[in-house]
């Protein structure tokens, strides 16, 4: 429309021109990112999703690298997690396994999380980062120092701990790159750095928060444990440690007293088997009071994989195996019997096996209360096993060892063979081993074992009047395993005796009797 204006035409651009122009003049999907900062007047809202650090490469690279990690950290948990059940070649740690799983698990979470709040910086992570990259360095440092726990770990734990380490510093890195190129996208598309946060902004950096503290939880818990590790390993063996199987692991052999009396014949030695702990908790202090009373001459007894000072042996591992593994420390120490065998609990399956491939050596053996063939159903449980891969795996957490070393006193000797033996992760991967393959592989070996066994050896059981009394077909299977040889000598029942027979004192002076009296046969 034309108007005419103080004798002057003005043309007067209508709407639609106007609509027009701002058509021409407004972002469009491919301009609207790249306004500049110095001459631009055409700003975006700051919630519009165009505002994002993912505009920059280098962002964009820091995330698709982190995404790597991950992949390759989940890899290594896999590993590590089939390597608890079957153990491929270079990967047996000849300690539990467990603390470098854990690493991994860790490692494995704090990439997850960063993925999951990549965009969404904060600075109490950031302060969290460097505390946990702190821990994991100290973390690090102790295994790497500290003889007896890099030599468990071995380069599997070593390469977690760094891995784990090296990932926390790379989440720092991170979230700081992040937050730059935020900044940097908000002062170019808006015009300032946004200060606001939204409601769900808000609630991410509050989960990443408490993630992180989790995990630094997590990683303080385990440096106390490794603490506790590193004290631990001052305890000397009382005997001797040998390396087995290829020199895969190392089993610790101790013996005490006379091989021959004064006329220079060979005196029977005593070898100890331990049941569901180790021989140090019971069994070798009653063995010392029978030589101190002159009714053995000498004993001996070798820890099982995973038990007191002995490594673990790589998985799967059956009772056969451990006996094998038995029979090659006792040679690399000298001892070469002949033996009476004294076992309580599970460890009678191993003396059984034992004396089934010694033959010849085998004088006499002693059972207290020992655990019968159909019970191995029962060691190798499915939710048993579970149980005991959940405690290996929170082992590194030391929930229970912790507590028990600053409130309960439990000492050096506690944890390594004592009464809190049962807490520490070589222990429970023990066990776990046991449980894997004792309905198949371990029953197999006792079955082959009895059908070679020589029937002349002399045989002593004694058995629990507790366990009878509540168990009524324990009597029925202590019955039958005094037939594993055609000479039972005695079958004792101690009425007030718990299955570890020798916490009383009528199991102890029964067990020094019959023990005495084998000794003497032989």
């Amino acid at each position: 429309m034309n108007k005419l204006w103080g004798g002057s035409r003005v043309q007067d651009d209508s709407p639609q021109d106007s609509l027009d122009q701002e058509r021409e003049t407004a972002p469009s999907e491919h301009t609207r990112l790249l306004p500049n900062r110095v001459d631009s007047t055409n700003y975006l809202s700051p919630d519009d999703p165009a505002v994002s650090p993912y505009n920059l490469w280098s962002v964009r690279i820091v995330r698709y690298l982190t995404i790597l990690f991950a992949i390759v950290t989940f890899a290594w948990w896999i590993i590590l997690l089939v390597s608890t059940f079957v153990t491929p070649p270079g990967f047996h740690t000849r300690g539990s396994g467990f603390f470098a799983f854990g690493y991994a698990s860790l490692t494995l979470a704090n990439l997850l999380f960063t993925l999951i709040f990549f965009a969404i910086p904060s600075k109490p992570v950031r302060i969290l980062s460097i505390v946990l990259g702190a821990l994991l360095l100290v973390n690090a440092v102790l295994l790497l120092s500290i003889e007896k726990t890099r030599h468990e770990e071995g380069w599997v734990g070593m390469v977690s701990v760094l891995w784990a380490f090296l990932m926390a510093l790379w989440t720092l890195l991170t979230d700081r790159l992040v937050e730059w190129g935020k900044n940097e996208e908000e002062e170019r598309l808006t015009g300032r750095a946004e200060t606001r946060r939204t409601l769900t902004e808000w609630t991410a950096v509050l989960l990443s928060t408490i993630s992180m503290v989790i995990l630094v939880l997590v990683v303080v818990l385990t440096t106390c444990t490794l603490i506790l590790r590193g004290l631990d390993a001052g305890l000397a063996p009382p005997g001797q440690l040998f390396w087995v199987d290829g020199d895969k692991y190392m089993m610790h052999v101790h013996c005490h007293g006379n091989k021959t009396n004064s006329e220079g014949n060979k005196l029977p030695t005593v070898l100890l088997e331990g049941g569901e702990a180790p021989v140090e908790d019971g069994l070798w202090q009653f063995a010392e009071n029978a030589i101190n009373n002159g009714s053995i001459s000498r004993y001996c007894f070798v820890d099982r994989p995973g038990l007191a000072w002995s490594d673990t042996a790589p998985s799967p591992l059956s009772a056969g195996m451990a006996v094998d593994a038995v029979s090659e420390a006792l040679a690399r120490a000298g001892e070469d019997g002949p033996w009476v065998l004294a076992s309580a609990g599970i460890g009678s399956v191993y003396s059984r096996i034992f004396s089934a491939r010694h033959g010849g050596d085998i004088k006499g053996l002693l059972f207290i209360d020992p655990l019968h063939e159909d019970d191995l159903d029962g060691v190798g449980s499915p939710s048993r096993g579970f149980l005991l891969w959940i405690r290996g795996v929170i082992s590194p957490l030391g929930l229970d060892r912790i507590p028990g070393a600053l409130f309960k006193g439990r000492t050096k000797e506690d944890r390594v063979w004592g009464q809190s033996a049962y807490q520490t992760g070589k222990y429970v991967f023990a066990k776990l081993q046991e449980n894997l393959v004792a309905d198949t592989l371990s029953k197999r070996d006792l079955a082959s074992s009895s059908a070679i066994q020589n029937p002349d050896v002399p045989l002593s059981l004694i058995s629990s009047g507790d366990m009878i009394r509540r168990d009524s077909g324990w009597e029925h299977k202590q019955r039958d395993l005094s037939h594993v040889t055609h000479k039972l000598k005695h079958w004792d029942i101690v009425n007030k005796a718990p299955h570890r027979v020798w916490e009383t004192i009528e199991g102890r002076d029964i067990i020094e009797k019959r023990m005495k009296q084998l000794v003497q046969a032989a």
